[in-house]
């Protein structure tokens, strides 16, 4: 176990697909009880608690906030609260009052106590229909269209402002769609590329909401992970971007995610009913050039596509007969 390099460590948005894993990643990295999860609601995941302190925190509710800022006393935020893309536009207002007062709350409240870091994921999101689709650089026109995208490009300006008029050591990455075995994804436009290795492993067939050929830039989780424990630990002096940095790892589209699951199992079907993430998956960007990120704080990926799959594929048949026990 390493030492940490923070008295302590709060967890915004812990019972998330990422929150989940970053929280146990950290727990396993630095000591357990110095890393709080905390969420709007009771974990479906009984080690979230059981590992070390979990609160009970509406990101919304300020003054909760404080108190738990002010009773910890976190060296390091990471704030992952957010309503992501798809559930975002069908709550329009409620999506731009979590993401956006969300953060500012905790931009604030960092600065008032001293916080040495803040981590504030954003997306790929953030471009939109005249963003170049292919190899999106970092600076280029960026005009989203999804209450997501427009909550998180505001959000990146906030932590930019932050940085340069409070001096906040805030940093972020733009995810690409994250897939991950552990957790069920929670309302992106990504999602059925989590969801579609789940029916594989059940024997069930699967009906994916995006055209066959709509490609989306892409990331496992592990190297999610990998990538936001090395920023954070990167120097402060080699974060050159404070708004967000790129990040990518392989793109790719229904088709080819389907023959890279056929390979392993060959009886698989899928068929294609695009709906309107259809439209959200349009204006976003098809690959990402991630290369401030590569030359600032060395970024790698270990994952493409046919070594996630393989993994995918293994945990969650290893996890097929405790859901079945379970059911």
């Amino acid at each position: 176990m390493e030492t940490t390099p923070s008295d302590t460590i709060l967890v915004i948005g812990a019972c998330g697909q990422l929150g989940f894993e970053l929280t146990h990643a950290l727990r396993q990295r630095y000591a357990a009880d110095h890393v709080i999860a905390a969420d709007v609601r009771r974990p479906q995941q009984p080690e979230l608690q059981e590992a070390g302190p979990f609160e009970l925190l509406d990101v919304l509710d300020r003054p909760r906030l404080e108190a738990i800022i002010d009773q910890y006393r976190p060296k390091q935020i990471y704030h992952l609260a957010a309503l992501l893309s798809a559930t975002a536009e069908k709550n329009p207002e409620f999506g731009w009052r979590l993401n956006m007062d969300g953060l500012l709350n905790v931009l604030d409240l960092a600065v008032k106590y001293k916080v040495a870091q803040v981590y504030w994921p954003s997306s790929i999101a953030v471009f939109g229909p005249d963003t170049p689709r292919q190899n999106t650089p970092q600076l280029t026109i960026m005009n989203p269209s999804t209450v997501y995208g427009i909550s998180k490009l505001a959000g990146e300006q906030w932590c930019e402002w932050y940085h340069k008029n409070h001096g906040l050591d805030v940093r972020s990455l733009r995810y690409p769609g994250l897939i991950s075995y552990k957790t069920l994804p929670g309302g992106g436009t990504t999602d059925y590329a989590v969801d579609i290795y789940h029916k594989a492993v059940a024997g069930q067939p699967y009906e994916c909401f995006l055209q066959k050929d709509t490609y989306l830039p892409m990331m496992y989780m592990p190297d999610a992970l990998k990538a936001t424990l090395d920023l954070m630990h990167a120097p402060a002096e080699q974060i050159k971007i404070r708004s967000s940095y790129n990040l990518g790892a392989m793109s790719f589209s229904p088709a080819e995610i389907t023959a890279a699951i056929q390979r392993h199992e060959p009886d698989f079907e899928v068929t294609y009913k695009p709906d309107s993430r259809q439209q959200i998956a349009d204006s976003w960007p098809a690959s990402i050039d991630d290369s401030r990120a590569r030359q600032d704080w060395g970024w790698q990926p270990e994952f493409d596509l046919d070594k996630m799959t393989a993994d995918m594929l293994l945990h969650l048949h290893q996890a097929e007969p405790q859901v079945a026990e379970s059911r």
